[in-house]
């Protein structure tokens, strides 16, 4: 069996925008590709809300991506997904695009140092807009926030090339809610099990499955 570590954020969690739950586990994208993938493959959900990449959050040791990884690594792991880096984008941190690039290439490097036989997936977070200027977590973003969210996705890139990890820009195909700005309702969690399942099929060879029929 194949172990996969997702480790990320609160849309890894699965935090449903506007009420604060956790959604199902057919529903968060976690979930449902354990399903996709079926048996032979073990998911190992590690989201956390408000973790950040490397921004000290006065929450504590598990809310800092870089903190904490290590602790989650484990030798027979066959692939590390690593999706943050929206939080580090709070007001509170004034973190640069230089802090960004050297905090993912950081984790990188914790993951390759522990596990340097899996594979790694490096999952830039969907651009944010101004919706996150009018939901629940206006007070940790701002019009700054919103300019830095546009080039997380080109340093992320960047640094998979850079590290021969794979790459999946969400972005491109997932939207934030309306709700609150910075969160995945169900039809996005879908889409982004899709996306990662067909990553991941190729990357172990798995045969394409395109039905989400029983999720």
């Amino acid at each position: 069996m194949k172990k996969i570590l997702c480790f990320g954020d609160s849309n890894t969690y699965g935090f449903t925008p506007g009420i604060g739950l956790r959604y199902r586990k057919n529903v968060r994208w976690t979930g449902i590709l354990q399903k996709l993938l079926g048996n032979e493959f073990k998911i190992i959900e590690a989201g956390c809300n408000n973790r950040t990449c490397f921004a000290p959050n006065p929450d504590g040791k598990n809310f800092i991506g870089n903190k904490i990884l290590p602790e989650l690594l484990e030798q027979d792991l066959n692939c590390i997904i690593i999706a943050l880096g929206i939080n580090d984008i709070q007001v509170s941190y004034n973190t640069t695009n230089q802090d960004i690039e050297n905090g993912i290439q950081n984790l990188i490097n914790i993951a390759r140092h522990n596990c340097p036989h899996a594979k790694i997936l490096i999952i830039s977070p969907s651009k944010i807009n101004n919706f996150v200027l009018k939901g629940l977590f206006s007070f940790q973003f701002n019009k700054d926030s919103i300019e830095k969210s546009q080039h997380i996705g080109d340093i992320y890139k960047h640094a998979a090339q850079n590290n021969n990890c794979m790459f999946l820009d969400l972005d491109e195909i997932a939207t934030v809610s309306k709700i609150d700005g910075l969160h995945y309702e169900p039809k996005e969690h879908k889409i982004i099990a899709q996306a990662i399942f067909e990553i991941l099929s190729e990357a172990f060879k798995k045969p394409s499955n395109d039905s989400f029929s029983n999720c």
